[in-house]
């Protein structure tokens, strides 16, 4: 693949960066995101843990975090709060027991039927187009990730 070549801005204006077009997204989501969540009585963060265990029920703290891009110690408040909910259990791993493991209740799995489909915020995009900028936007958040490991 070639490097892209850089260019030098002429005009440095809000609307032109990238980082603010997914910056002012992400704030549009959450938005978008927010009736959904208060009728699950749900963070968005609290949301999409869950969703990863959802996903792969039983990881540990750390694999979890790494799939959520969070730091254990920004994830374990949000488990402890999950598990006074009801949604997850906070167990040792018998097997390692400097590992804890994240499991669903089946009040946890019992959400993933509340959401219908159509209680997903609407993106407007076609199909096509919602994997295509899905794919592109997971690429550019890779590729920022190796620059920054790149740097170091």
């Amino acid at each position: 693949m070639k490097p892209v070549e850089k260019a030098a801005p002429v005009n440095l204006n809000l609307g032109d960066f990238l980082c603010f077009a997914v910056y002012s997204a992400n704030l549009a989501f959450g938005k978008a995101y927010k009736p959904m969540l208060e009728k699950l009585g749900l963070t968005y963060t609290q949301f999409i843990t869950i969703v990863a265990l959802w996903e792969q029920d039983s990881q540990t703290v750390g694999s979890l975090g790494e799939k959520l891009f969070l730091e254990s110690n920004t994830l374990t408040p949000i488990l402890k709060k999950l598990e006074a909910m009801g949604y997850v259990l906070r167990q040792r791993d018998p097997a390692d027991e400097r590992q804890v493991r994240i499991k669903l209740t089946d009040q946890g799995r019992a959400l993933r039927k509340e959401l219908a489909q159509d209680s997903f915020p609407q993106t407007g995009l076609e199909a096509d187009e919602f994997v295509a900028l899905q794919q592109s936007v997971v690429r550019l958040r890779n590729n920022l990730i190796r620059t920054l490991k790149d740097a170091e």
